[in-house]
């Protein structure tokens, strides 16, 4: 048993350079979780020939392979790596993250997943536009997936880099940086290289890998106090020296304003997941809508365990490394996991818990990018400019361009977000989600009065003003924290935009629609009706 920091034992912040574990090793077993997933995408690949294979893996998974998958895509670096270090240093308020990020996944599948499978053909915006004129409505969902894609892998790529300067001893932000390129790179050749199908393949991997580390980390950790939990949990407060930590208020009850923070965060967590493009795909990888129910139960069956695991590995943490640690480390919170599995079983755990943590990364930026992608591709280029007459392989190409682009650009954004805690960016993702595309999606499904220009004031308006929130929030400037520290124009007080954001967005759909005077086809209107509830005519539709 590898020595452990008692509950009395003094904590000595680590040096910013420290390395945690044998560089060689974590080296070795990321260079092997790398090499076979590009054998794998390179097998993929040569069963990916159209627009299809390249967007829905041919529709040729089970419901237990994309429930796996969906699980991959769904657990990203803000679950593992920022929920751990949240809990860790915040205690139960960081715990309000796997709650949220838990339930959102629960209102996903109630009120949207089965009737969007049903409607769809590959992306968000097909759902969209099915009675509304498509111009104006795949311009804007297209945009809308674009921006929630670069907030997301924003979180991830800085994650990423989080990860591998721990690993590697990296306390420079030029050496860091270097790493973000690394995994923009990568993920820029899995999705070139095997569409969907190779993607789903990593992401199945990653998922067993994740959930199966994570238990057990989970089984050690608890072993430690005999497997009682609320040792564990008095040995937490014992090393962080505050009792509050098992209370509320500890992030969010210090004032009125981050009190309104709390409830702004958990209206995007909860409303997020349902408005995330790049989850919502997953459910046009299967054949039936048989499938598709099955793969709901593997992936909340799977999800649930992990995000009750995130618990007592956050609270292992505060306990066995101590917050100051975790917040001197490389990496800050979201060192918090690897520096546990470092604690538990040594290098070699530690390697393969962050070669877990960046296959994560990996899955999840390699799920974004096709989602991006084919958001372009299809919506952008094939519905509006060539108006659904281009040719297939024009279009494979056009969203390959696109992946480049999105790599790109999300390697800069990366670099820019060093630091800040990836549970807490993808937040801000779940915000511009909940904004821009739920209150539509909900319209387009359940409302028979919705327009084209209720869809188009709800999804613009959602996006501009959760962006615009941001931006002049303390999260881009007026703290030590904010990602710009020299400057201050920030006015707006709550680091999270949702409780403003959402209900406006809903209001401008509803007030679009209301005014306006063109009648939306009722035909259209009828058989998606029909469509979303029964899935009859989608078999049909998404063979084309």
């Amino acid at each position: 048993m590898p020595h452990l920091y008692t509950a009395a034992a003094p904590l000595v912040p680590a040096a910013a350079t420290e390395t945690v574990g044998t560089p060689w090793i974590n080296i070795s077993i990321f260079g092997a979780f790398v090499l076979v997933t590009m054998v794998v995408v390179f097998r993929a690949s040569k069963s990916t020939q159209t627009a299809a294979d390249y967007y829905a893996g041919g529709r040729g998974f089970t419901g237990t392979q994309n429930g796996l998958a969906i699980a991959g895509d769904y657990l990203s670096a803000a679950s593992f790596l920022g929920i751990v270090g949240a809990i860790a240093v915040q205690g139960y308020d960081g715990f309000l993250y796997s709650i949220g990020f838990l339930v959102a996944w629960l209102v996903a599948l109630l009120l949207i997943a089965e009737l969007l499978r049903n409607t769809g053909k590959f992306t968000m915006a097909d759902v969209l536009s099915f009675r509304l004129r498509q111009r104006p409505v795949r311009v804007a969902a297209s945009i809308s997936t674009l921006a929630v894609s670069a907030f997301y892998l924003l979180a991830q790529m800085a994650g990423a880099g989080a990860l591998v300067s721990l690993l590697l001893g990296i306390g420079s932000k030029a050496g860091q940086s270097l790493v973000i390129v690394v995994v923009g790179a990568l993920m820029i050749v899995y999705v070139l290289v095997g569409g969907m199908k190779g993607t789903t393949w990593v992401q199945i991997i990653k998922a067993v890998l994740l959930v199966t580390g994570v238990a057990v980390m989970t089984v050690w950790t608890l072993a430690l106090t005999g497997f009682n939990f609320s040792e564990l949990l008095g040995e937490a407060v014992a090393t962080s020296g505050n009792p509050e930590m098992l209370e509320p208020g500890l992030k969010y009850g210090v004032s009125e304003t981050s009190k309104l923070d709390f409830i702004s965060l958990g209206l995007a967590l909860v409303f997020g997941a349902a408005g995330l493009p790049h989850v919502l795909m997953r459910f046009y990888t299967v054949p039936t809508a048989k499938e598709a129910r099955k793969s709901v139960v593997w992936a909340i069956a799977l999800i649930g365990l992990f995000y009750l695991f995130t618990l007592v590995l956050g609270f292992g943490a505060a306990a066995y490394i101590g917050a100051e640690r975790i917040q001197a480390a490389p990496g800050g919170v979201n060192s918090a996991a690897p520096l546990l599995a470092f604690e538990l079983g040594g290098p070699l755990l530690m390697g393969i818990i962050a070669a877990v943590a960046f296959a994560t990364i990996l899955a999840v930026v390699a799920g974004l990018a096709i989602t991006a992608s084919a958001s372009f591709a299809h919506d952008i280029y094939t519905s509006v400019i060539k108006n659904g007459d281009s040719d297939p392989r024009q279009e494979l190409k056009v969203a390959k361009t696109t992946v480049v682009v999105i790599g790109i650009v999300s390697i800069l954004g990366g670099i820019g977000a060093q630091g800040q805690n990836v549970a807490f960016l993808v937040a801000l993702a779940f915000a511009v989600a909940a904004s821009a595309n739920l209150p539509t999606i909900l319209y387009s499904l359940y409302w028979k009065g919705f327009t084209t220009r209720g869809a188009v004031w709800s999804m613009y308006g959602g996006l501009i003003i959760s962006v615009g929130l941001i931006i002049f929030s303390p999260v881009m400037s007026g703290t030590e924290t904010s990602m710009i520290p020299g400057a201050d124009f920030a006015w707006f007080p709550l680091q999270n935009p949702g409780i403003v954001s959402i209900p406006a967005s809903f209001l401008l759909g509803f007030i679009g629609s209301v005014t306006e005077r063109r009648v939306e086809d009722p035909v259209k209107q009828s058989e998606m009706e029909v469509r979303s509830l029964t899935g009859i005519g989608a078999e049909k539709a998404v063979s084309h």
